[in-house]
This record gives C-alpha cells, structure tokens and sequence, in this order.
C-alpha cells in the first residue's frame, strides 16, 4: 500500500472510530450545544429506562454523588449516594415494555449548570401494573463536576392535568383517595 491510501485507510479508520464513539457518547458529549447534548441524551436514556434498561440509563446519565430525586410517588427525597448497582437494577425491574417522549417546556443554562423543565409522556408498566399512559412534569437539573454533566436534582409529579383546589389542598394535607387504592 503507498503512502496516499496508507493515510485514507488509517484517517477512514478514524473517521469510523469517531462516528461510533458518538453514537453512543454519554452526556458530555455536545453534538451542538451542551444543553441540546443533555436534552437528547436524557431523552434517549430515559427511553431505555422504561423498556426496563436500566444500565444503558445509568451509563448515559452519571449522578452526582450529592443528588436529590424526589419521585413521583411522593415520599422522602432519595440520594444519588444511596444508588447502588443492585438499587440500578432494581429501577430497571420496576419499568418494563415501555416508550417515552420528552416535550422540553423550558431550558435553563449557565455556564455550569443547566435545569430542563420537561413534561415526559410514556405508555409502560411500572411496579407490575399493567401498561398505561404516564404523564409527568419534571424538573431536572444538571451540573458540570469534573468536566462532564451529572444528573444533580431530579424532581417529579404527575399534575400534567389541572386539579382543582380543594384536591390539591386535600393531597397537600396528606388525604388519600381510599377508593382509588
């Protein structure tokens, strides 16, 4: 081989190398912007997420180590820290068969943060419940530690639909629907 298609095969090689890095690049990766990165790549894992893939969220998706999620389900606030391997894991079992969409209402970014605002819609089984749609509004935020963008906050509800007043005042007071248990 001379030296010409010496150097086309060894920068085609490289070329190659690049495009499947890409493909699958965690967060920090930016293909355009930091935040279009986060919001396609959090999409993307949350999408693996509902079909039960956890470690592809995991991998996709780093936490910091002093992270907050407060679920949908109400309850005390989590902390990253406590994510454990089999804790991953578990999340993967508790969604299954699902898809997932991401409506971005809103992006904040500064030069070490970015918080989306985003309103997830999914059809999937969750805790063994049969497949339905979800609809949640979610604020997440994340923060560049160490060169790369961690998952710092994560908060959810699901009043995508208005309620009125006296049922927000009524879960605010802890009141349950006993009917619908």
């Amino acid at each position: 081989m001379n030296k010409g298609n010496h150097l086309l095969a060894s920068v085609g090689a490289v070329i190659a190398s690049l495009v499947a890095f890409a493909s699958a690049a965690p967060i920090d990766a930016a293909p355009t912007s930091p935040v279009q990165s986060i919001e396609d790549t959090y999409a993307k894992a949350n999408a693996a997420l509902m079909k039960g893939d956890a470690r592809t969220w995991h991998a996709l998706v780093p936490l910091s180590e002093d992270g907050v999620l407060m679920s949908p389900f109400g309850g005390k606030p989590s902390r990253f820290a406590d994510y454990t391997p089999e804790r991953i894991e578990r999340m993967g079992r508790f969604f299954r068969n699902g898809d997932f969409r991401q409506e971005v209402v809103q992006s904040f970014v500064g030069q070490d943060m970015v918080v989306l605002a985003t309103i997830e819609r999914t059809h999937v089984e969750v805790g063994g419940l049969p497949a339905q749609d979800w609809a949640l509004r979610v604020t997440s935020v994340f923060r560049k530690q160490d060169g790369r963008w961690v998952l710092a906050h994560r908060h959810a509800d699901p009043f995508v639909e208005d309620v009125s007043l006296s049922e927000a005042a009524r879960i605010a007071r802890g009141q349950r629907d006993l009917a619908a248990k």
